[in-house]
């Protein structure tokens, strides 16, 4: 009977033992944790502030200029039939020269 007390405190010590070094990994991880998710809000504040200010800079860009019907050159107009005769002088100058 002792010798089934005997091995059951050793595995109770080894267990505790164990169990101890267990907490002492999860508390060391909490700690870890926590600095960087403070160093992660710390950068995500810093973002925050840059897009404010990206977001104001582009505001201001887009409103200080505003862009009217005046800035926006006008297409030629589309002549069909120059174009036609463009392509049928082309062909044309093709043709008599593979012939040649």
């Amino acid at each position: 009977m002792d010798n089934v007390q005997e091995l059951l405190d050793s595995q109770r010590k080894k267990l505790n033992e164990r169990n101890a070094a267990l907490n002492a990994m999860v508390l060391a991880l909490k700690e870890e944790t926590m600095a960087t998710t403070m160093d992660l809000n710390t950068r995500i504040k810093e973002l925050e502030g840059e897009l404010a200010l990206c977001r104001a800079v582009v505001g201001k860009g887009v409103s200080s200029k505003a862009i009217s019907c005046e800035d926006v050159s006008k297409l030629k107009d589309f002549v069909g039939t120059s174009f036609v005769c463009y392509v049928d002088n082309f062909l044309w100058r093709m043709e008599n020269n593979f012939c040649a």
